[in-house]
Order: C-alpha cells, then sequence, then structure tokens
C-alpha cells in the first residue's frame, strides 16, 4: 500500500479549558506527547472532540500553539479552521501556517444553507491561502451545509486539497468519493466509521477522538490493514468498535474526556452549555476501555 503525506490514526485531540477560560497548557502539552509517543501518525487539535464550536479565537490560537510547541515535529500538527465566513476563515489558515502546522483541516459551518458555489468558494479561498495541504472536513449529522459528491469532485483538482475526512455514517459515500477523485484526493475515516473496511476499500487512515484514549490499540488497527491482514484486522477491529458504540450514546467530547479523566489526564469536562458524562456514562466508559486494556 503506498502511503499518502497523511496516513494512519490522527486523534482529535480534546481542549482541555480551566474555569477561567485559559487553556491548559501542561496537561495538553502531556496528552499530545503521550499520544506521539504511542506511535500515532498526526495530532489533529480543534476537530468535533476538540469542541472548536465552543472556543473562543484566542482559545483556538492557544490550543493549536501547544499541540505545535508538544510534537516537536515528530509528527503533522493538522489544526481545525472553522468560520461562517471566508475572511475569517482564511485568516485563521494563515495563522495556523505560521505557527508552523503541517496542514488545515477546513471546517464549513452555516447558520443559513449555503449553496454549492458558495461551499466551493469557501474551502478554494482556504486552499489558496496557504501552501500547505487542506483535509475537507464534511459532517452531514451536524453541518448545515455539505459537501456533494460534485463540489468534491472540483475541490479535489485544487493543488493543495490533497485529502478529505468524511464523518458521515455512510461508507458507501466513501467509496463513491475515491471513485470520484480518481487519486487526486485520500479519503479518512470518522470513529461513526468502521476504520478496518475503510482502509480495505482504500482509505488512508481515520481522524477521530476516540484515538485519544486507545492510541495504542489503534495504531496497531492500523499497521494490520496497512499490511493487508484483514482477519486479524477485523480481531483487533471488533472490541475497538464496541468501545465507539459506548461513546455513540454520549456527547462525544464528554466521553473522551471522561476517559482521558480515567487514564489520570486532568482536561475538565466539556465546554457548557454541553453536559459532562453522567455517572452511568463515566461507568459505561470505564468498562470500554478496561476491555480493550486502555486502563
Amino acid at each position: 500500500m503506498s502511503e499518502a503525506r497523511f496516513h494512519g490514526v490522527f486523534p482529535y485531540v480534546v481542549s482541555p479549558v480551566r474555569e477561567t477560560g485559559e487553556v491548559d497548557a501542561g496537561v495538553l502539552a502531556r496528552l499530545c506527547d503521550d499520544l506521539v509517543k504511542a506511535g500515532v501518525h498526526g495530532l489533529t487539535p480543534l476537530g468535533s472532540t476538540g469542541e472548536f464550536a465552543y472556543l473562543n479565537w484566542a482559545q483556538r490560537r492557544r490550543v493549536v500553539e501547544v499541540v505545535i510547541e508538544a510534537a516537536q515535529g515528530r509528527v503533522p500538527v493538522v489544526a481545525g479552521v472553522a468560520s461562517t465566513t471566508v475572511a475569517d476563515a482564511v485568516s485563521q489558515a494563515r495563522e495556523f501556517e505560521r505557527l508552523g502546522c503541517s496542514g488545515i483541516l477546513a471546517i464549513l459551518e452555516a447558520y443559513f444553507p449555503v449553496s454549492d458555489e458558495g461551499v466551493f468558494a469557501y474551502f478554494k479561498a482556504i486552499a489558496e491561502a496557504v501552501s500547505i495541504p487542506v483535509v475537507l472536513y464534511t459532517n452531514p449529522n451536524f453541518q448545515r451545509s455539505d459537501l456533494s459528491l460534485p463540489v468534491i469532485d472540483r475541490l479535489s483538482r485544487i493543488p493543495n486539497i490533497g485529502y478529505i475526512k468524511d464523518a458521515s455514517f455512510n461508507t458507501g459515500r466513501l467509496l463513491s468519493i475515491i471513485n470520484r477523485v480518481e487519486g487526486r484526493m485520500q479519503v479518512f475515516a470518522a470513529s461513526s466509521h468502521i476504520p478496518t473496511c475503510v482502509m480495505l476499500i482504500g482509505g488512508v487512515g481515520w481522524m477521530a477522538g476516540p484515538a485519544c484514549v486507545a492510541p495504542r490499540q489503534s495504531v496497531a488497527l492500523y499497521e494490520l490493514c496497512r499490511r493487508g491482514d484483514w482477519a486479524a484486522a477485523m480481531e483487533q477491529q471488533r472490541p475497538l468498535w464496541n468501545l465507539n458504540q459506548a461513546f455513540a450514546k454520549y456527547n462525544l467530547a464528554a466521553c473522551i474526556k471522561g476517559g482521558l479523566q480515567l487514564q489520570g489526564y486532568p482536561v475538565g469536562v466539556p465546554l457548557p452549555p454541553q453536559a459532562p458524562l453522567p455517572p452511568e456514562g463515566i461507568e459505561e466508559v470505564r468498562r470500554a476501555l478496561a476491555a480493550i486494556g486502555a486502563l
């Protein structure tokens, strides 16, 4: 299997924020260092599990700054850029490139629906504002305006848009994307997909919150897929999928932060008005992590 520049396991790093609003740089740096030592292939701050929608600009910038410093060039850092306006998204992307990011995870936020032309213009502007690779992020379960296959096809022809992370529940859509872009763009799975299946059809890895709490297990699964040992990969995948199923019952950020708390990382609770993990959720996450040897 030939490898793209970005490939493998990219945890969506959480954003630990104190009650004062200050980013807890110490715990975030320790988490990132431990994830790198566990073998992950990259770090993605300000993904969905990073609660980008609940952070102000100063907090977002600080999170990315801390992750870059903690990575120390050992793995690529692909930071999330999300906005409702082109101008603001372009400004964020340029600043993250200046800070030293290896790539941009581009996210479109919208209140009113946006036409296909507007969606195309948004992502095109981000790509043209930076010289680093851009990963498109699409999550039709939460986003007001999604990326259609024709728009994805057009965006795949922009030189530095080389990846897409699709967080739909539809693995068939991923195959449609792979067929449509004909190698111009590589596909990353989400926690809503079964990563082994996505790797089998041509994916290059996954960007997902659960990798924060199960990095070694996720990397082991990736290596089995990379070698084409699909039977062993499915044996590794089954207990990991049980973990994901537990997470699907609750707010994902609450689950990942709750799991990290159980592992000794004082990352706090999700930012209000999100609710923290209830006692029964904590116990369910505890059991799921214990089952895969992650406690």
